[in-house]
């Protein structure tokens, strides 16, 4: 392959060579992927290929290099191979299958390498490959007839990789050259003090590295002669859209004005800004960013004054401009003693705003204890140890991509330390209190000039780590002001004047259970008279201290004090309490308990029976309402409601429903009897079906 044959694109710090597939692969011709500041994309014509090279300069003596595609490990295709050297293979299909949503290979997607070395591993940025494509027409232009000397408005869109370049042609010719002839890049194509001559058939002409498409004609009719002198009122005929484009992509904010005679059209930012100097005007009334930038973002009002006059008219869009992330402030490589703490800061910038998180020899890391990510983005390492050494990544992500910078953290060992505590234990003394205790370091135990105790919650991935300092003639503390029924995590470290042990092996107790801190909350209803249907919710577990082993329900009139009580299992979330008094207060309460007793009951709650002779409570719903259909009739059947003791009876209704109504559709709420065709039909109270007949 000759040298000019080779087709070198450059994105960022990633340089990157195309190169045909029917030619050498020549050695050079590559990507070299690694953790940087910004994203890359690779767009691939027919026929050509790209090679990824896994290049992380910050790993020293590299051991071994592994692929990732869309974040699983990769699987070998026909497009898709992995080189003796460790690069990887990339091809493009000889052609585009003829498709309005082209087909996309298996060897498209985001690939990342992971590096791995004696000192740890480091994963690379990502890199998009896509291939060139280019869609059908989503919006053909369409036909119109427009006045002399008025103005006509063609508009066509489809989709491609990379983005179209639209041209217009009359005839099968290319749109004359003329500055009445106004061609957006937006595919719009506007055509101002229209002509006899302009009369024809239009069509969209979308051209990418994949191929060339042809939108359907549309034509242009011309309505010649003088008309009648009519004053028109200024009018905006085709308004600014809201619109989103990506940084560096063209921006385009469409207006066309109307009037007689011809309006004065101006632009300004809502915001009061200037609009910046690299705005251009198309045709006097439209505006062209050519390359966007976030400060382009904001708010475009297109105004159109008539002449003479004091009239005018505006219209309003939005001009979204994204942006991949990119590191502003990378992390810094540093060396630390152990049990000192580490600190990288990291900074992104993005729109959306990104959101950074952080791996660690390329596994994610979680806010926890002494490991914590700052809302700011930069990582704090706490009691660091001879296992926080390797290699830590800040990566920004965003839905148009990620950025990575890449740190290492060394650790400092002193010699002379002591050694680490022995023996660590832990015992719960109470719901609230466990005694640590520990034997002194077997090596350079004289030198301790004191100890740390450390501890978190077990389990969860943002919990604080607590930390107290002991005297050097202790080897027991009691941790108190703990949550009850949780698992809690201890270790130690000694400390001399040269500095600290390694950490002491880990130790997990569980504080006792205790009574619960709340009752749950409690509902009361009657479904008879004699009855009251007591539900409740489980207590979550920062309440119940424990696993609740039971529940215990207290109730009695307003006016006695003589209390009953009944016990229900855990399990249980109601009880119906029976055998009541008609048309009588009665106050009701609940506690839970643990195996360390019941908590503190909730308030009383108050609620009248029903009246026998008098019963004005609403029945609840009929359940379990089914239709089956017959050959002649449809039979209705149904269960009663759960206080059916108070029904009287049951009416039915039915209505024809047409084939264009939605199936889900929920046409009344039961109350409107002019909102259905049939009803309403009289049931008995005993019935549980009903046979429609004579149907149409």
């Amino acid at each position: 392959m000759a040298l000019e044959d080779l087709l070198c694109l450059c994105f960022f710090s990633l340089t990157f060579c195309v190169l045909a597939v029917e030619g050498k692969l020549l050695q050079g011709d590559s990507l070299e992927l690694s953790c940087r500041t910004a994203s890359a994309k690779v767009t691939l014509e027919p026929s050509q290929a790209v090679v990824l090279d896994c290049n992380l300069a910050s790993v020293e003596q590299l051991i071994n290099i592994t692929w990732k595609k869309n974040g699983f490990p990769l699987v070998e295709q026909e497009h898709l191979r992995v080189l003796p050297n460790g690069s990887l293979f990339i091809s493009s299909p000889a052609a585009a299958k003829e498709s309005k949503y082209p087909e996309r290979t298996g060897a498209e997607g985001n690939y990342s390498c992971v590096s791995q070395s004696s000192l740890g591993t480091v994963a690379s940025q990502t890199a998009a490959v896509r291939f060139s494509s280019l869609s059908r027409f989503f919006q053909q232009p369409e036909s119109q007839t427009v006045e002399e000397n008025g103005m006509a408005r063609f508009e066509c869109w489809l989709e491609g990789l990379p983005s179209p370049v639209i041209t217009w042609e009359k005839d099968q010719a290319a749109v004359p050259a003329e500055p009445r002839f106004i061609t957006l890049p937006n595919g719009i194509l506007q055509i101002v003090d229209v002509r006899e001559s302009d009369a024809g058939a239009y069509r969209c002409v979308a051209t990418n590295a994949a191929r060339k498409r042809y939108s359907d004609d549309a034509i242009l009719s011309v309505l010649k002669g003088s008309q009648p002198a009519v004053t028109r009122d200024v009018a905006i005929v085709a308004a600014p859209e809201n619109t989103t484009v990506v940084v560096g992509e063209s921006a385009v904010m469409e207006c066309m004005a109307s009037a007689d005679p011809t309006p004065f059209v101006s632009w300004i930012r809502q915001d009061g800004k200037p609009i910046s100097t690299d705005v251009i005007v198309l045709g006097r009334t439209n505006l062209l960013i050519p390359r966007a930038q976030p400060h382009h973002s904001g708010v475009y009002v297109c105004r159109a004054n008539k002449p003479q006059t004091r009239q005018f008219v505006t219209a309003a869009a939005e001009l979204s401009v994204l942006a991949p992330p990119s590191i502003s402030q990378s992390p810094e490589t540093i060396s630390r003693t152990r049990a000192s703490t580490a600190r990288f800061v990291c900074k992104a910038e993005g729109e959306p705003a990104p959101i950074i998180h952080w791996l660690k020899n390329g596994e994610p890391i979680l806010s926890n204890g002494r490991v914590k990510i700052q809302s700011s983005g930069s990582l704090v390492i706490n009691q660091i140890g001879l296992e926080d050494a390797g290699y830590y990544q800040c990566v920004a992500e965003n839905r148009l991509g990620m950025a990575c910078a890449t740190a290492k953290l060394s650790v400092i060992v002193r010699e002379g330390l002591p050694s680490a505590p022995k023996k660590v234990s832990a015992v719960s003394l109470s719901s609230t209190t466990v005694l640590v205790s520990w034997e002194r370091p077997e090596y350079n135990s004289e030198q301790i000039i004191g100890f740390s105790l450390h501890y978190q919650k077990a389990l969860g991935t943002d919990n604080v780590e607590y930390q107290f300092a002991v005297n050097n003639d202790t080897t027991e503390l009691q941790v108190k002001d703990l949550e009850p029924n949780t698992n809690y995590v201890f270790y130690m470290v000694a400390y001399s004047q040269l500095g600290a042990s390694r950490t002491s092996s880990s130790i997990i107790v569980r504080t006792l259970e205790d009574v619960p801190s709340a009752a749950p909350q409690l509902s009361l209803s009657s479904t008879t008279p004699a009855d009251i249907r007591v539900t409740w919710l489980p207590l979550p577990p920062e309440l119940s201290n424990g696993k609740i082993t039971k529940y215990k329900i207290d109730y009695c009139t307003l006016k006695e004090d003589q209390i009953s009580s009944t016990e229900v299992g855990a399990n249980e979330t109601q009880i119906t309490l029976e055998s009541l008094h008609p048309n009588k207060v009665y106050k009701v309460r609940i506690a839970a308990s643990t195996s360390a007793g019941y908590g503190a009951p909730s308030e009383w709650t108050q609620h009248r029976t029903p009246d026998k002779d008098n019963q004005t409570h609403v029945p609840f719903a009929p359940t379990e309402l089914k239709v089956r259909a017959k050959m002649e009739s449809l039979l209705v059947t149904w269960q009663p409601p759960a206080n059916h003791a108070q029904i009287s009876g049951y009416k039915l209704y039915y209505r024809e429903v047409g084939t264009e109504e939605s199936s889900d559709e929920n046409p009344s709420d039961g109350t409107e009897e002019e909102s259905w065709d049939v009803g309403p039909i009289k049931l008995k109270k005993k019935v549980k079906q009903y046979e429609l007949t004579r149907l149409g």
